[in-house]
């Protein structure tokens, strides 16, 4: 099974700056399987779809993931 990507942009329900994943792109890790910088560190698995605000921020990097759908 092939997982795209998640793009980053905003949406209406995305805060700006975060990037807006899909329930396609679950389970959601970081670094996600496609980046350019897969080894930037550790794969971590975000659990998004159990965050009561479908958002979730990257113990290491930072990144900020928001469910948008």
């Amino acid at each position: 099974m092939s997982h795209s990507q998640p793009q980053a942009h905003s949406t209406a329900s995305a805060p700006a700056g975060a990037i807006s994943v899909s329930r396609r792109d679950l389970p959601l890790s970081c670094p996600p399987p496609n980046a350019p910088v897969w080894n930037q560190h550790p794969r971590v698995f975000l659990p998004i779809e159990h965050a009561s605000d479908g958002e979730v921020v990257c113990p290491y990097c930072g990144a900020h993931y928001a469910l948008n759908d």
